[in-house]
C-alpha cells in the first residue's frame, strides 16, 4: 500500500470563460441588435394594451365590467411578458428560471380572476409599462449607430451622388460648418473616419442598450422565480442532508449489529462460562478467558473502523491531507494521493463532506470493483474544491437510489455540492465530487 503526497497539475475551475473569439462578437452584436430592433414594437404594443386595459378596467370596476378586463389586461401582459422572456437567456448569456404563475382553482368568477390574485402577473404588467421609454432609448441608439458606421464607412461609395457643398453656395457640409474648407477627398477622409469611430464604438453601445432592457426583464420578470427556485434548492439540500443521514446511521445500526454487538454478545458468554469454569477446571477458564481477550479486540478493531468512517480525530486534529493520508495507508487497495489545498481549513461541514466522499470511494472500490490501483486527487481552483477518485477496476457503477453512490451525491449535494460518475463497463471508474470551498 502507498500514500504519496503530491501536487496535481493545475486544473481548471467549473465555469471559467474561455477567451472571446471574433465570430462569438459578430454573434453577440447581431444578437444584441435583434434585440433592441425586434423588442421595440412589442414593447409599444404591450405598453398601449397594459394602459388602455388598466384604465378601462379601473373605469368600469363600478358596473363589474371592469374585473374580466383587468383580467384580461393581466392575461395579455403575461404572454408580451413570455416574449421578453425568450429573448433573456441569449441576451444575458445565462438561463433563467420561468415563473410559476398562479392556477386557476375554484368556480367560474375564482377561476377568471385567478390573474387579479397572481403578483407575478402584476409585475408582468409593471414591466410592459417601465420598458416602453426603455425600448424606444434602445431603438433609437441601435438605428443611429448602425446608421452612421455603415454611412460613414461606405460614404466613399456614394459622394458622388450628392451636391458638392465646394461648388454650390447654398450648400453647407460638416466641414465648412467646422469652419474648413470642403473637397471630394476631404469629405470622405472625415466621414469615413467618423464611420470607423462609430463602428469601433458599436459593439459596446449597442450591448449597453441591449442591457439595460435585460436587467430590467430579469429583476422584474424572473427574479420572484428565482427566488422560489432558491428556496427549492436549499429545501431539496435540506431533504437531501436528511435522507442521507437517514441511510449513514441504517448502515451504522447495521454494522455495530452485525459485527460489534454480535462479539460483545459473544464476549458476554464467554466470561459467564470462564467464571463458571473458574472452581473445577482453571486450565479451561484460562483458553476461554484468552478468546474473551480476542474477542474484544477484534470488537474494539471494529469499533474504531466504523468510528473512522463518520469522522477520525485526525481530521479534526490535524486537518483533510493528513486524514487522507491516513485514509489511503489503510486502504486495501493501494493509493496514489495527490492534495493541493491551501493552508487555511474550510468549514467542518465541508471537511467532513470531502473525507466522508474519499472514504466511500475508496470502500466502494475495495469491496467491488476489484482494482488494483486507485489514484485520488483533491485540489482547489477559483473557490471551487474538486475531488476526483478513479480506480482501474471492473467500472459499471451508477448512482441508483439506495446504493452508496447516491448516499453520496445526496451528502454532497446537502453542501451544495455535485457529483459526477464516469464508469464505463470494463473500467476505469472516475468520480468527481465538486463544491465550494467556504
Amino acid at each position: 500500500m502507498t500514500a504519496d503526497t503530491a501536487v496535481p497539475p493545475p486544473m481548471t475551475a467549473p465555469g471559467t470563460p474561455a477567451p472571446p473569439r471574433p465570430r462569438d462578437a459578430l454573434r453577440r452584436l447581431g444578437v444584441d441588435t435583434a434585440y433592441s430592433l425586434v423588442t421595440f414594437p412589442v414593447a409599444t404594443t404591450g405598453f398601449v394594451l397594459v394602459v388602455v386595459g388598466l384604465a378601462a378596467g379601473a373605469g368600469l370596476l363600478v358596473v363589474w365590467v371592469g374585473l374580466p378586463v383587468l383580467a384580461g389586461t393581466l392575461l395579455a401582459a403575461r404572454g408580451l411578458a413570455g416574449v421578453e422572456r425568450a429573448w433573456l437567456p441569449a441576451v444575458l448569456g445565462t438561463p433563467l428560471p420561468a415563473p410559476v404563475h398562479r392556477r386557476a382553482e375554484g368556480g367560474t368568477v375564482r377561476r377568471l380572476l385567478t390573474p387579479l390574485r397572481d403578483p407575478q402577473a402584476w409585475l408582468d404588467a409593471l414591466h410592459a409599462l417601465i420598458r416602453f421609454p426603455l425600448s424606444i432609448l434602445a431603438f433609437a441608439v441601435t438605428v443611429a449607430f448602425w446608421s452612421a458606421a455603415l454611412g460613414g464607412l461606405t460614404y466613399a461609395a456614394w459622394d458622388w451622388t450628392l451636391p458638392d457643398a465646394s461648388r454650390d453656395p447654398e450648400n453647407t457640409d460638416l466641414l465648412e460648418l467646422l469652419g474648413f474648407d470642403s473637397s471630394p477627398w476631404r469629405r470622405i477622409l472625415l466621414y469615413t473616419a467618423i464611420g470607423v469611430v462609430f463602428a469601433l464604438l458599436l459593439p459596446f453601445v449597442v450591448r449597453g442598450v441591449a442591457l439595460l432592457q435585460a436587467q430590467l426583464g430579469r429583476v422584474l420578470l424572473t427574479s420572484r422565480a428565482a427566488t422560489q427556485a432558491e428556496m427549492d434548492r436549499l429545501a431539496g439540500g435540506r431533504d437531501a442532508a436528511v435522507a442521507a443521514e437517514a441511510v449513514a446511521l441504517r448502515r451504522l445500526e447495521r454494522d455495530i449489529h452485525d459485527g460489534p454487538q454480535q462479539h460483545l454478545v459473544r464476549l458476554g458468554m464467554d466470561l459467564s462460562r470462564a467464571q463458571r469454569q473458574l472452581d473445577r477446571d482453571p486450565a479451561a477458564a484460562r483458553t476461554t478467558l484468552g478468546e474473551a481477550a480476542g474477542l474484544a479486540r477484534e470488537a474494539l478493531e471494529e469499533l474504531r473502523a466504523l468510528s473512522r468512517g463518520i469522522a477520525p480525530p485526525v481530521l479534526a486534529d490535524r486537518g483533510l491531507p493528513a486524514a487522507l493520508a491516513a485514509l489511503a495507508a489503510r486502504s486495501p487497495v493501494p493509493v496514489e494521493l495527490a492534495v493541493d489545498l491551501p493552508p487555511q481549513r474550510p468549514a467542518p461541514a465541508v471537511e467532513n463532506t470531502l473525507y466522508f466522499v474519499v472514504s466511500e470511494a475508496l470502500a466502494n472500490a475495495a469491496k467491488h470493483s476489484r482494482a488494483r490501483v486507485c489514484r485520488v486527487e483533491v485540489g482547489r481552483a477559483d473557490g471551487v474544491v474538486r475531488v476526483v477518485v478513479e480506480d482501474d477496476g471492473a467500472g459499471g457503477a451508477v448512482a441508483a437510489p439506495g446504493h452508496g453512490l447516491a448516499g453520496l451525491a445526496d451528502r454532497l449535494r446537502a453542501v451544495d455540492g455535485v457529483l459526477t460518475v464516469d464508469s464505463p463497463s470494463g473500467g476505469p471508474t472516475r468520480l468527481t465530487a465538486q463544491l465550494a470551498w467556504a
